[in-house]
This record gives C-alpha cells, sequence and structure tokens, in this order.
C-alpha cells in the first residue's frame, strides 16, 4: 500500500511540473501571439492603431473600451527608437515589451516631463553615443536604456467621454515612432 501511494505522488509531481512547462512555454511556441498580431497590422517604426475590428483585435480584446490604443515594433538593433507626439489628452500610458511580451518598462503623462510623449528607447552603448553628442530633438525625453532587441511600444489614451474622440485621434495621428542613430 506504501509504495502504491508513493508511486501516486511521484506521479501526480510528475505532471503538476509538466503542466507548468509547457504553460510556461506557450509564449515561446504560440505563433499568435501579441507581436504576430501587431506584426499584421504594419511595418515597424510606425505607429499603427490597434483597432477592435481588425487584425489585432485579438490583441487588444480584453483592453478597457474607454481606450484607443496603438502600437510601434522595432529593433534596437538598428539603432535607438524615438516616440514623440504633440498635444495632450485627458491621459495616455506607454509600455515597452520585449518581444516575448515581457513588460520591460511603463510611463504615463503624470511621470513624463511636462505630461508630453516624448521616449527615446535605447541599449546601454547606444545611450553612451547619444549622450556624447544629444540631438537636438532629444532635448526633453525620457531616456529608456534596455537591451531587448525586438520590441513594441504600446500606447494608450484615455477617452472620458465623446467630446475627446477627436482629441485623442489628433494625437495617437501625430505619433511618431523613429528609428534614431546609434
Amino acid at each position: 500500500m506504501g509504495r502504491w501511494i508513493y508511486a501516486l505522488l511521484i506521479g501526480l509531481v510528475g505532471a503538476g511540473i509538466a503542466h507548468i512547462a509547457i504553460i510556461l512555454l506557450i509564449p515561446y511556441f504560440s505563433e499568435r501571439d501579441s507581436w504576430a498580431l501587431v506584426s499584421e497590422v504594419g511595418p515597424p517604426y510606425a505607429v499603427h492603431r490597434l483597432d477592435r475590428n481588425g487584425p489585432a483585435a485579438k490583441a487588444v480584446a480584453a483592453a478597457d473600451p474607454m481606450f484607443e490604443v496603438a502600437a510601434c515594433r522595432f529593433d534596437l538593433r538598428d539603432g535607438s527608437v524615438h516616440i514623440f507626439s504633440a498635444g495632450s489628452v485627458p491621459y495616455w500610458s506607454l509600455s515597452i515589451f520585449d518581444r516575448r511580451g515581457q513588460n520591460v518598462f511603463s510611463l504615463n503623462d503624470r511621470t513624463a516631463t511636462g505630461g508630453v510623449l516624448d521616449v527615446v528607447v535605447a541599449s546601454p552603448v547606444q545611450l553612451i553615443e547619444l549622450r556624447k553628442a544629444m540631438p537636438a530633438n532629444y532635448e526633453n525625453a525620457v531616456f529608456v536604456e534596455s537591451d531587448i532587441g525586438e520590441g513594441m511600444i504600446i500606447l494608450r489614451s484615455f477617452v472620458p467621454d465623446p467630446s475627446w474622440r477627436q482629441i485623442v485621434d489628433r494625437h495617437l495621428a501625430a505619433a511618431r515612432c523613429e528609428t534614431g542613430a546609434g
């Protein structure tokens, strides 16, 4: 009887380990992850609105309906990336994700310089080079040091009521995501 209970416990522990490993490996093997969905919307280094009825609908399905969402894919091997937009909205937040969907940095208008969307993402080496010869358009930017290679920036803008829709639309339409030198 003792051997039977021992074998049962070993089997349950083994099954638990296998299930946990499978769950943790899903992002590595999934073909329909957020990266793939956002990739279908357009090329890298461009801000793309993620429409709830478009190709990336699954990526924004769980997003709050009072937020408009946009994304920009980038590769730091091409150089630093600069995302910026003029104007102001009631609230915006920006998150930087690596290729596997891990959040590596977050920022919102309450913590940004003057509430303005102006962020530069660079690897440690690129950041050193940028600080040696700072471009004029990076003067007020928030610098994010990250060595993630490929990544994506998700920008969310709050629309408190329909009267703000045009303002939020203009803010997202004015958003730019550009690769820099480095």
